[in-house]
This record gives C-alpha cells, sequence and structure tokens, in this order.
C-alpha cells in the first residue's frame, strides 16, 4: 500500500510542497519518531474519538496523550470513547489501521488539533500505511485542514 488515495488527492488539490519519507514498518507515532531521529514534539498522531454522536479526529503530538476530561468539556459531552478497529476501517478504507494521515475533513470528520502542534514549524505523520510518512509546515497543514485549535492533550 503507498500514500492514502484521499491524501494525495488532497495535497495535490491545495498544491501543498511536502516530503514523503519512507522508513520501516512503525506502528505508533513514538516509533516513527524514533526510527527517523525527529523529536516526539514533530510528529502528529490522530486518534479517532466517538461521542454519543459523532467520530472526531483528534490530533496530537506523538510525545502527548488526549486528557478525556478536557475533550469532553470542549465537546460538551459526557460520553467519549475511543473508536474500534472495526470503525476505523470503514472510515478509512483506504488506510491501514493506526495510518490514519491527520486530514478529518477529507473523510468527513471534524477535526481538532491540540494547541501544541501550532508550535512546531514542520510536522511529520503517517501517510496511511506503516512504512511512508509526510512532513509539511505545519501552517500549510493548518490552513488545508482548518482544525479547531484547543488545549486538549497531556505530555507523556
Amino acid at each position: 500500500m503507498s500514500i492514502a488515495r484521499v491524501l494525495r488527492g488532497l495535497l495535490k488539490e491545495h498544491n501543498v510542497c511536502y516530503e514523503t519519507i519512507y522508513h520501516g514498518s512503525s506502528y505508533t507515532a513514538q516509533q516513527l519518531a524514533h526510527s527517523k531521529h525527529i523529536p516526539g514534539q514533530n510528529v502528529t498522531k490522530v486518534v479517532l474519538l466517538k461521542d454519543p454522536n459523532e467520530f472526531i479526529m483528534a490530533v496530537l503530538p506523538a510525545c502527548y496523550k488526549v486528557d478525556f476530561s478536557a475533550m469532553k468539556r470542549i465537546l460538551g459531552c459526557d460520553e467519549l470513547r475511543l473508536a474500534t478497529e472495526e470503525e476505523i476501517r470503514k472510515l478509512f478504507p483506504d488506510c491501514e489501521i493506526g495510518a490514519m494521515p491527520p486530514f478529518g475533513e477529507a473523510y468527513h470528520l471534524k477535526v481538532y488539533a491540540d494547541e501544541a502542534l501550532s508550535k512546531d514549524e514542520y510536522i511529520t505523520f503517517s501517510a496511511g500505511t506503516h512504512r511512508e510518512a509526510i512532513q509539511m509546515k505545519y501552517e500549510d497543514w493548518a490552513a488545508c485542514e482548518r482544525p479547531e485549535v484547543k488545549k486538549f492533550a497531556l505530555h507523556l
């Protein structure tokens, strides 16, 4: 599997400059950061959440975790859980499980970015596979995706 079809089309449509990074199989954002000697702050991970009404994409640095209490306050809900693998498979049919790129709008998902990401000049993220990543300017990603930037992550 190569770069996710939806991601490839989105990057082309927005005429965004990016670099493709090939690496050995990495199944977490922290593994990707370690294998390519990139600080965990600069590698993003996608956490797919489900509230009672919809799926939400949370995008945060690899070295952070979602603060569920903060996210519930932001979403105004009492219930919030991680999406199941089967739900992820249905929402991201062109991606390997756990390698979803941080472009939720293309998959009809609302996207929240933790404010810690906005401190980075460049971000690196999975490109739909466990062997390819994309590196691009944070400001280009934010211009394409238009995430809601909030504080919802805790440093590990």
